[in-house]
């Protein structure tokens, strides 16, 4: 396993039965087992750019199984069906069911639905419009059930979420990507794979409005580097141009967006440069927010929930929309560890999610 992929420490496995939450992306493999007890004992990130093949989904799935005693379920949420590998999101679907069912036993898991509930692999493939990127509902969902009115919104590396949640479910009527997008649930920006061309079209420099090249030359993980933000375990993709993942090297790839060497200007000019990016990312996410909360289901005071990699923008944005804010994590646990819950809250949410169920049967 990669040194800095295990978010928590495992443990030994306790009583009753141990599930294993699993978040499939397009860009990573997010892991969470959760005991009988509901103990949290151990969350996985893995890089897995499943568009270069399902390979890489074999070889993070190996290095999180080499972290874990055998186990009783399995919970699955995806995203990545939507990746370029598959023709469609139909057919991506079947391919990660049939990948999951391989590793895991298909006698052993089970495809979260969203409203559906629980399905076998025959189900999901029956159904695979209902559990084709509902990760953002098996999250709501859990938040839903332990507070009645919040908005949660997870601040991922490629992607943030805004979903309210009102008198205890999950208040929204958006049942796809295309939906949410429009109802402003979906956005697509994160902390880290983000291309900066896509944050703004032109940015200040040295006291001129500068157009932004139209090139992949920097991601916002250069932005929250540059300034001292970024968690040091968050960005597990390659850099832009493959270089190194330093303040040095991100500046100089924030100024080839402008067209410059970094040298040209003294560090702090890239420091400001790259504060106007964080701003702008922030301020789309805030409009985005501003637009679910205009539908009016929430009371002034009911909290923002923050999950993600980005949980640390979570402060600053409840700010801007003068909301107290808690972490997801808090919902759950007061671990010591919790924090880093909070970025894989999908595969911490099927996994918990799966496992109340089955204590009730």
């Amino acid at each position: 396993m990669h040194a800095d992929s295990r978010l928590v420490e495992p443990i030994a496995q306790e009583t009753g039965e141990t599930v294993m939450g699993w978040d499939v992306g397009g860009a990573h493999l997010k892991a969470a087992r959760v005991e009988g007890n509901d103990r949290i004992s151990g969350v996985w990130q893995e890089a897995c750019p499943l568009w270069r093949g399902l390979e890489h989904l074999h070889a993070a799935i190996d290095r999180i199984l080499a972290e874990s005693t055998p186990l009783a379920w399995h919970a699955v949420t995806m995203t990545g069906e939507m990746t370029d590998l598959f023709k469609t999101r139909r057919s991506g679907v079947h391919a990660l069911v049939d990948v999951l069912c391989q590793r895991l036993g298909s006698d052993r898991v089970r495809f979260y639905g969203g409203a559906l509930g629980w399905l076998d692999a025959d189900a999901t493939r029956l159904h695979a419009e209902q559990v084709a990127s509902a990760n953002w509902h098996a999250s709501a969902h859990l938040v839903a059930t332990r507070l009645d009115d919040g908005l949660l919104v997870d601040i991922g590396s490629t992607t943030t979420d805004i979903i309210p949640i009102r008198d205890g479910g999950v208040a929204t009527f958006s049942t796809s990507d295309s939906d949410r997008l429009v109802a402003g649930e979906l956005v697509y920006t994160g902390v880290v794979r983000t291309p900066v061309m896509a944050l703004a079209a032109e940015a200040p420099v040295a006291g001129r409005w500068a157009p932004l090249m139209a090139e992949h030359f920097a991601t916002s993980a250069d932005v929250y580097r540059v300034l001292g933000w970024l968690p040091e375990t968050a960005d597990q993709q390659d850099s832009a141009d493959g270089g190194p993942k330093t303040a040095e090297a991100s500046r100089a790839r924030l100024a080839r967006m402008m067209g410059r060497d970094a040298c040209a200007l003294p560090e702090g000019a890239w420091a400001e440069l790259a504060a106007w990016f964080a701003n702008a990312q922030l301020e789309r996410i805030s409009r985005a927010a501003r637009q679910v909360l205009s539908r009016g289901l929430l009371e002034p005071n009911a909290p923002l929930v923050i999950a993600g990699t980005g949980a640390f923008l979570g402060e600053r944005l409840a700010a801007r929309l003068g909301r107290p804010v808690m972490n997801f994590s808090q919902l759950l646990t007061a671990d010591s560890m919790s924090g880093k819950v909070d970025w894989c809250a999908p595969a911490v949410a099927v996994g918990w999610l799966l496992a109340g169920e089955k204590k009730c049967k």
